[in-house]
Protein backbone atom coordinates (compact mmCIF):
# COMPACT_ATOMS: atom_id res chain seq x y z
CA UNK A 1 0.00 0.00 0.00
CA UNK A 2 1.61 3.62 -0.66
CA UNK A 3 -1.02 5.66 1.01
CA UNK A 4 0.98 7.66 3.43
CA UNK A 5 0.11 9.21 7.03
CA UNK A 6 2.46 12.13 7.69
CA UNK A 7 1.87 13.75 11.54
CA UNK A 8 -1.66 13.84 12.18
CA UNK A 9 -2.51 15.95 9.01
CA UNK A 10 -3.30 14.07 5.88
CA UNK A 11 -3.47 10.51 4.47
CA UNK A 12 -1.82 11.32 1.08
CA UNK A 13 -2.56 9.36 -1.90
CA UNK A 14 -1.51 9.97 -5.89
CA UNK A 15 -4.47 10.24 -7.76
CA UNK A 16 -5.07 11.81 -11.71
CA UNK A 17 -8.25 13.28 -12.79
CA UNK A 18 -9.39 12.35 -16.28
CA UNK A 19 -12.15 13.13 -18.25
CA UNK A 20 -13.55 10.36 -20.36
CA UNK A 21 -16.35 11.37 -22.56
CA UNK A 22 -18.85 13.21 -20.82
CA UNK A 23 -17.54 12.24 -17.25
CA UNK A 24 -14.54 13.22 -15.07
CA UNK A 25 -13.41 10.81 -12.30
CA UNK A 26 -10.24 10.58 -10.17
CA UNK A 27 -8.21 7.42 -11.38
CA UNK A 28 -6.06 5.80 -8.39
CA UNK A 29 -3.87 2.53 -8.87
CA UNK A 30 -5.04 0.19 -6.17
CA UNK A 31 -1.78 -0.53 -4.96
CA UNK A 32 -1.96 2.99 -3.56
CA UNK A 33 -5.17 3.10 -1.67
CA UNK A 34 -5.84 1.38 1.57
CA UNK A 35 -6.29 -2.46 1.64
CA UNK A 36 -8.57 -2.39 4.05
CA UNK A 37 -12.28 -2.28 2.21
CA UNK A 38 -14.16 -0.04 4.50
CA UNK A 39 -11.15 2.04 5.02
CA UNK A 40 -10.98 2.86 1.33
CA UNK A 41 -14.20 3.72 0.82
CA UNK A 42 -13.93 6.25 3.69
CA UNK A 43 -10.58 7.65 2.44
CA UNK A 44 -12.49 7.75 -1.02
CA UNK A 45 -15.70 9.61 0.42
CA UNK A 46 -13.54 11.78 1.94
CA UNK A 47 -11.05 12.90 -1.06
CA UNK A 48 -14.64 13.99 -2.49
CA UNK A 49 -16.15 15.62 -0.12
CA UNK A 50 -19.23 13.35 0.26
CA UNK A 51 -21.45 13.17 2.29
CA UNK A 52 -22.59 16.46 1.67
CA UNK A 53 -25.86 17.48 2.56
CA UNK A 54 -25.49 21.15 0.67
CA UNK A 55 -25.35 18.68 -2.64
CA UNK A 56 -21.97 20.84 -3.60
CA UNK A 57 -18.85 18.62 -2.33
CA UNK A 58 -17.49 22.35 -1.34
CA UNK A 59 -14.61 20.00 1.25
CA UNK A 60 -13.50 17.66 -1.56
CA UNK A 61 -12.58 16.82 -5.05
CA UNK A 62 -16.07 15.76 -6.47
CA UNK A 63 -18.11 18.08 -8.99
CA UNK A 64 -21.63 17.97 -6.88
CA UNK A 65 -23.48 15.81 -10.61
CA UNK A 66 -23.55 12.89 -10.88
CA UNK A 67 -21.35 12.88 -13.91
CA UNK A 68 -18.36 14.28 -11.88
CA UNK A 69 -18.53 12.26 -8.69
CA UNK A 70 -16.65 9.13 -10.05
CA UNK A 71 -13.96 6.72 -8.95
CA UNK A 72 -11.76 4.50 -10.91
CA UNK A 73 -9.13 1.84 -9.44
CA UNK A 74 -7.09 0.46 -11.63
CA UNK A 75 -4.87 -2.83 -11.21
CA UNK A 76 -2.76 -5.32 -13.04
CA UNK A 77 -4.92 -7.83 -15.49
CA UNK A 78 -2.52 -10.45 -16.69
CA UNK A 79 -3.42 -13.05 -14.11
CA UNK A 80 -7.04 -12.35 -15.33
CA UNK A 81 -6.27 -12.70 -19.21
CA UNK A 82 -6.53 -9.01 -19.69
CA UNK A 83 -4.03 -5.85 -19.56
CA UNK A 84 -6.03 -4.39 -16.62
CA UNK A 85 -8.10 -4.54 -14.60
CA UNK A 86 -11.02 -1.52 -13.96
CA UNK A 87 -13.35 -1.02 -10.46
CA UNK A 88 -15.64 2.04 -10.87
CA UNK A 89 -17.39 3.85 -8.34
CA UNK A 90 -20.05 6.40 -8.12
CA UNK A 91 -19.88 8.55 -5.27
CA UNK A 92 -22.52 9.51 -3.36
CA UNK A 93 -22.81 13.32 -3.11
CA UNK A 94 -24.92 13.19 -0.20
CA UNK A 95 -24.86 9.75 1.85
CA UNK A 96 -21.51 7.71 2.66
CA UNK A 97 -22.11 5.74 -0.58
CA UNK A 98 -19.65 4.39 -3.23
CA UNK A 99 -21.76 2.74 -5.34
CA UNK A 100 -19.94 -0.06 -7.37
CA UNK A 101 -22.96 -2.20 -8.74
CA UNK A 102 -22.79 -1.16 -12.60
CA UNK A 103 -20.25 0.43 -14.86
CA UNK A 104 -19.70 4.04 -16.84
CA UNK A 105 -19.15 3.87 -20.29
CA UNK A 106 -17.66 7.11 -20.06
CA UNK A 107 -15.10 6.65 -17.29
CA UNK A 108 -14.49 2.84 -19.42
CA UNK A 109 -13.22 5.69 -22.05
CA UNK A 110 -10.30 6.92 -20.31
CA UNK A 111 -8.82 3.21 -18.78
CA UNK A 112 -6.95 2.94 -21.81
CA UNK A 113 -5.31 6.71 -21.94
CA UNK A 114 -4.85 5.72 -18.39
CA UNK A 115 -3.18 2.52 -18.30
CA UNK A 116 -0.99 3.67 -21.54
CA UNK A 117 0.17 6.67 -19.99
CA UNK A 118 0.85 5.32 -16.74
CA UNK A 119 2.92 2.29 -18.35
CA UNK A 120 0.91 -0.54 -17.56
CA UNK A 121 0.68 -1.33 -21.69
CA UNK A 122 3.56 -0.77 -24.10
CA UNK A 123 2.28 1.58 -26.51
CA UNK A 124 2.11 0.46 -30.39
CA UNK A 125 1.92 3.78 -32.47
CA UNK A 126 -0.46 4.67 -34.15
CA UNK A 127 -3.57 2.71 -32.49
CA UNK A 128 -2.85 0.84 -28.83
CA UNK A 129 -4.90 -1.93 -27.90
CA UNK A 130 -5.68 -2.32 -24.53
CA UNK A 131 -8.05 -5.17 -22.97
CA UNK A 132 -9.73 -4.58 -19.57
CA UNK A 133 -11.93 -6.09 -17.51
CA UNK A 134 -14.83 -4.33 -16.11
CA UNK A 135 -14.67 -5.77 -12.76
CA UNK A 136 -17.92 -4.54 -11.23
CA UNK A 137 -20.25 -6.82 -14.47
CA UNK A 138 -17.19 -9.33 -15.01
CA UNK A 139 -16.72 -8.17 -18.81
CA UNK A 140 -14.42 -7.62 -20.74
CA UNK A 141 -13.60 -3.88 -23.17
CA UNK A 142 -11.34 -3.55 -25.58
CA UNK A 143 -10.53 0.07 -25.93
CA UNK A 144 -8.34 1.42 -29.42
CA UNK A 145 -6.49 3.75 -28.10
CA UNK A 146 -4.91 6.23 -30.32
CA UNK A 147 -1.06 7.06 -29.40
CA UNK A 148 1.98 8.85 -30.31
CA UNK A 149 5.51 8.70 -29.09
CA UNK A 150 4.56 6.25 -26.56
CA UNK A 151 1.68 7.98 -24.56
CA UNK A 152 -1.82 8.59 -25.47
CA UNK A 153 -2.54 11.92 -27.90
CA UNK A 154 -5.71 13.29 -27.09
CA UNK A 155 -6.23 15.75 -29.96
CA UNK A 156 -8.44 14.65 -32.83
CA UNK A 157 -11.24 15.90 -35.01
CA UNK A 158 -13.94 13.79 -32.87
CA UNK A 159 -16.68 15.68 -31.52
CA UNK A 160 -18.39 14.39 -28.77
CA UNK A 161 -21.73 16.08 -27.89
CA UNK A 162 -21.88 17.29 -24.41
CA UNK A 163 -17.64 17.58 -24.36
CA UNK A 164 -16.44 21.21 -25.65
CA UNK A 165 -14.40 21.32 -28.61
CA UNK A 166 -12.45 18.48 -30.61
CA UNK A 167 -10.53 15.50 -29.38
CA UNK A 168 -8.86 11.87 -30.80
CA UNK A 169 -11.76 9.54 -31.31
CA UNK A 170 -11.13 6.41 -28.72
CA UNK A 171 -13.24 3.14 -30.02
CA UNK A 172 -14.56 0.63 -27.45
CA UNK A 173 -16.03 -2.87 -28.31
CA UNK A 174 -17.82 -4.05 -25.42
CA UNK A 175 -17.75 -7.98 -25.84
CA UNK A 176 -21.01 -9.90 -25.04
CA UNK A 177 -22.00 -6.72 -22.61
CA UNK A 178 -25.63 -8.70 -21.59
CA UNK A 179 -26.22 -9.58 -18.25
CA UNK A 180 -23.79 -7.24 -16.95
CA UNK A 181 -25.56 -7.29 -13.79
CA UNK A 182 -28.61 -9.25 -13.36
CA UNK A 183 -26.81 -12.13 -15.36
CA UNK A 184 -29.35 -11.89 -18.31
CA UNK A 185 -30.15 -9.54 -21.55
CA UNK A 186 -33.83 -9.32 -20.42
CA UNK A 187 -33.77 -10.07 -17.12
CA UNK A 188 -37.49 -11.08 -16.63
CA UNK A 189 -37.42 -12.84 -19.61
CA UNK A 190 -39.67 -10.43 -21.41
CA UNK A 191 -39.71 -7.49 -23.59
CA UNK A 192 -42.18 -5.88 -21.75
CA UNK A 193 -43.35 -6.05 -18.36
CA UNK A 194 -46.02 -4.27 -16.25
CA UNK A 195 -45.59 -2.45 -13.15
CA UNK A 196 -47.66 -1.75 -10.54
CA UNK A 197 -46.12 1.45 -8.66
CA UNK A 198 -48.02 2.70 -6.06
CA UNK A 199 -49.70 6.38 -7.42
CA UNK A 200 -48.99 5.93 -10.69
CA UNK A 201 -51.07 2.48 -11.44
CA UNK A 202 -49.78 0.47 -13.91
CA UNK A 203 -46.44 1.50 -16.16
CA UNK A 204 -45.49 -0.29 -19.39
CA UNK A 205 -41.34 -0.45 -18.96
CA UNK A 206 -38.41 -2.87 -21.06
CA UNK A 207 -35.98 -4.31 -18.78
CA UNK A 208 -32.77 -4.81 -20.71
CA UNK A 209 -29.61 -5.58 -19.23
CA UNK A 210 -26.46 -4.62 -21.93
CA UNK A 211 -23.64 -2.87 -20.42
CA UNK A 212 -25.82 -1.66 -17.08
CA UNK A 213 -29.59 -2.74 -16.77
CA UNK A 214 -31.89 -0.31 -18.02
CA UNK A 215 -35.64 0.39 -17.98
CA UNK A 216 -37.13 2.42 -20.28
CA UNK A 217 -40.25 3.73 -20.50
CA UNK A 218 -42.45 5.86 -22.80
CA UNK A 219 -42.35 10.01 -22.14
CA UNK A 220 -45.97 10.00 -21.82
CA UNK A 221 -46.17 7.49 -19.01
CA UNK A 222 -44.67 9.85 -16.49
CA UNK A 223 -47.17 12.73 -18.12
CA UNK A 224 -43.70 14.02 -20.17
CA UNK A 225 -43.85 14.61 -23.89
CA UNK A 226 -39.91 14.72 -24.88
CA UNK A 227 -40.04 18.90 -25.21
CA UNK A 228 -38.49 18.88 -21.72
CA UNK A 229 -35.09 19.93 -20.58
CA UNK A 230 -33.07 18.33 -18.06
CA UNK A 231 -33.90 21.31 -15.44
CA UNK A 232 -37.48 21.56 -15.79
CA UNK A 233 -37.88 17.69 -14.96
CA UNK A 234 -35.13 18.23 -12.12
CA UNK A 235 -37.02 21.41 -10.80
CA UNK A 236 -40.38 19.68 -10.22
CA UNK A 237 -39.47 17.14 -6.57
CA UNK A 238 -42.92 15.48 -7.43
CA UNK A 239 -42.20 14.24 -10.67
CA UNK A 240 -38.49 13.24 -9.62
CA UNK A 241 -40.38 10.92 -7.15
CA UNK A 242 -42.47 9.30 -9.38
CA UNK A 243 -39.49 8.41 -11.85
CA UNK A 244 -37.52 7.00 -8.53
CA UNK A 245 -40.88 5.21 -7.52
CA UNK A 246 -40.98 3.19 -10.85
CA UNK A 247 -36.92 2.77 -11.03
CA UNK A 248 -37.23 1.43 -7.83
CA UNK A 249 -39.87 -1.16 -8.14
CA UNK A 250 -38.09 -2.07 -12.16
CA UNK A 251 -35.06 -2.82 -9.26
CA UNK A 252 -37.34 -4.79 -7.54
CA UNK A 253 -38.76 -7.04 -10.47
CA UNK A 254 -34.94 -7.38 -12.42
CA UNK A 255 -34.03 -9.32 -9.07
CA UNK A 256 -31.34 -6.35 -7.99
CA UNK A 257 -32.83 -5.43 -4.69
CA UNK A 258 -35.26 -7.10 -2.37
CA UNK A 259 -37.62 -4.00 -2.21
CA UNK A 260 -37.98 -0.83 -3.40
CA UNK A 261 -36.67 0.64 -0.19
CA UNK A 262 -33.33 -0.49 -0.79
CA UNK A 263 -33.26 0.55 -4.27
CA UNK A 264 -33.90 3.96 -3.22
CA UNK A 265 -31.10 3.73 -0.59
CA UNK A 266 -28.53 1.64 -1.10
CA UNK A 267 -28.25 0.65 -5.34
CA UNK A 268 -29.25 4.75 -6.65
CA UNK A 269 -27.17 3.72 -9.51
CA UNK A 270 -28.98 0.83 -11.36
CA UNK A 271 -31.13 0.14 -12.69
CA UNK A 272 -31.29 3.63 -14.76
CA UNK A 273 -34.21 4.74 -16.31
CA UNK A 274 -34.77 5.90 -19.74
CA UNK A 275 -37.54 7.68 -21.30
CA UNK A 276 -37.62 6.69 -25.13
CA UNK A 277 -40.08 7.79 -27.59
CA UNK A 278 -40.12 8.64 -31.76
CA UNK A 279 -38.01 10.82 -33.53
CA UNK A 280 -39.20 14.47 -32.99
CA UNK A 281 -37.76 18.26 -33.01
CA UNK A 282 -36.55 19.59 -29.68
CA UNK A 283 -34.17 22.02 -28.03
CA UNK A 284 -31.18 20.52 -27.12
CA UNK A 285 -29.79 22.04 -23.60
CA UNK A 286 -27.81 24.64 -24.92
CA UNK A 287 -30.73 25.73 -26.39
CA UNK A 288 -29.77 25.16 -30.04
CA UNK A 289 -32.49 23.15 -32.56
CA UNK A 290 -32.08 19.37 -33.15
CA UNK A 291 -33.94 17.89 -35.40
CA UNK A 292 -35.92 15.10 -35.46
CA UNK A 293 -34.71 13.92 -38.78
CA UNK A 294 -31.47 11.42 -39.01
CA UNK A 295 -32.45 10.10 -35.12
CA UNK A 296 -33.46 7.06 -34.45
CA UNK A 297 -35.55 8.02 -31.00
CA UNK A 298 -35.59 10.86 -29.11
CA UNK A 299 -34.71 9.62 -25.53
CA UNK A 300 -33.32 11.13 -21.83
CA UNK A 301 -32.12 9.38 -18.93
CA UNK A 302 -31.81 9.73 -15.30
CA UNK A 303 -28.46 9.42 -13.14
CA UNK A 304 -28.45 9.13 -9.22
CA UNK A 305 -31.87 10.89 -9.14
CA UNK A 306 -31.36 13.43 -11.74
CA UNK A 307 -31.43 13.82 -15.52
CA UNK A 308 -27.78 13.34 -17.46
CA UNK A 309 -26.99 15.99 -19.27
CA UNK A 310 -25.90 13.83 -22.53
CA UNK A 311 -26.63 9.91 -22.47
CA UNK A 312 -24.05 7.84 -20.80
CA UNK A 313 -22.22 5.37 -22.78
CA UNK A 314 -23.40 2.23 -20.94
CA UNK A 315 -26.63 3.26 -21.34
CA UNK A 316 -26.38 4.55 -24.97
CA UNK A 317 -25.34 0.72 -25.27
CA UNK A 318 -28.01 -0.83 -23.48
CA UNK A 319 -30.43 1.84 -25.73
CA UNK A 320 -29.08 0.34 -28.72
CA UNK A 321 -29.49 -3.37 -27.53
CA UNK A 322 -33.06 -2.73 -26.92
CA UNK A 323 -33.81 -1.12 -30.56
CA UNK A 324 -32.20 -4.11 -31.69
CA UNK A 325 -34.44 -6.22 -29.83
CA UNK A 326 -38.33 -7.44 -31.47
CA UNK A 327 -40.69 -5.78 -29.18
CA UNK A 328 -39.64 -3.81 -26.03
CA UNK A 329 -40.43 -0.23 -25.97
CA UNK A 330 -37.48 1.22 -27.71
CA UNK A 331 -37.97 -1.25 -30.52
CA UNK A 332 -41.23 -0.12 -30.92
CA UNK A 333 -40.14 3.86 -31.32
CA UNK A 334 -37.48 3.30 -33.51
CA UNK A 335 -38.53 0.68 -35.79
CA UNK A 336 -36.30 0.25 -39.02
CA UNK A 337 -34.44 3.23 -37.27
CA UNK A 338 -32.67 1.62 -34.84
CA UNK A 339 -29.51 -0.03 -37.10
CA UNK A 340 -27.52 2.15 -36.56
CA UNK A 341 -29.07 3.18 -33.50
CA UNK A 342 -28.81 7.14 -33.29
CA UNK A 343 -30.18 8.39 -30.23
CA UNK A 344 -31.69 12.09 -29.50
CA UNK A 345 -30.34 13.20 -26.24
CA UNK A 346 -30.60 16.27 -24.28
CA UNK A 347 -26.75 17.22 -25.69
CA UNK A 348 -26.96 16.26 -29.32
CA UNK A 349 -27.03 12.55 -31.40
CA UNK A 350 -24.89 9.90 -29.78
CA UNK A 351 -24.12 6.84 -32.79
CA UNK A 352 -24.11 3.31 -31.82
CA UNK A 353 -23.71 0.27 -33.58
CA UNK A 354 -25.16 -2.93 -31.92
CA UNK A 355 -24.27 -6.61 -33.35
CA UNK A 356 -27.88 -8.55 -31.80
CA UNK A 357 -28.18 -12.09 -33.15
CA UNK A 358 -31.13 -14.23 -32.72
CA UNK A 359 -30.34 -18.13 -31.58
CA UNK A 360 -31.92 -21.00 -32.78
CA UNK A 361 -33.92 -21.31 -29.34
CA UNK A 362 -35.80 -17.94 -30.11
CA UNK A 363 -33.25 -15.93 -27.25
CA UNK A 364 -30.88 -13.58 -28.24
CA UNK A 365 -26.96 -12.67 -27.83
CA UNK A 366 -25.12 -9.73 -28.16
CA UNK A 367 -21.40 -10.50 -29.22
CA UNK A 368 -20.37 -6.92 -29.20
CA UNK A 369 -21.30 -3.29 -29.33
CA UNK A 370 -19.46 -1.01 -30.52
CA UNK A 371 -19.29 3.23 -29.04
CA UNK A 372 -16.54 6.16 -29.54
CA UNK A 373 -15.98 8.40 -26.76
CA UNK A 374 -12.72 11.35 -26.21
CA UNK A 375 -10.59 11.37 -22.80
CA UNK A 376 -7.68 13.48 -21.65
CA UNK A 377 -5.72 13.52 -18.84
CA UNK A 378 -6.42 16.55 -16.67
CA UNK A 379 -4.40 16.39 -13.42
CA UNK A 380 -1.84 14.68 -12.18
CA UNK A 381 -1.18 14.94 -8.03
CA UNK A 382 -1.67 13.84 -4.39
CA UNK A 383 -4.76 13.15 -2.88
CA UNK A 384 -4.86 14.53 0.89
CA UNK A 385 -7.30 13.70 3.48
CA UNK A 386 -7.52 14.36 7.00
CA UNK A 387 -6.38 10.83 8.77
CA UNK A 388 -9.47 10.91 11.19
CA UNK A 389 -11.82 10.69 8.21
CA UNK A 390 -9.96 7.42 7.40
CA UNK A 391 -9.29 5.41 10.16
Amino acid sequence: MHATRRGGVAVRVPGVIMRGGTSKAVFFHERDLPADPAERDRFILAAYGSPDPYRRQIDGLGGATSTTSKVAVISDGRDRGVDVLYDFGQVSIDSALVDRRGNCGNISSAVGPFAVDEGLVEATDPVTIVRFLNTNTNKVIVAHVPTRDGRFHPVGDFELPGVPGTGARIQLDYVEPGGSVTGKLLPTGNVRDELEVPGLGTVEVSLVDAANPLVFVRWEALGLTGQENPEEIDADPALLGRIESVRAHAAVLSGITETPEEATHEVPSVPKLAFVGPPQDYLLSNGSPQSGEGTSLRAAMMSMGRVHRSYALTGGICTAVAAGLPGTLVNEVAGERSVPCLIGHPAGVLELSADVARQPDGTFSVPSVAGYRTARRLMEGTVLVPDELVR
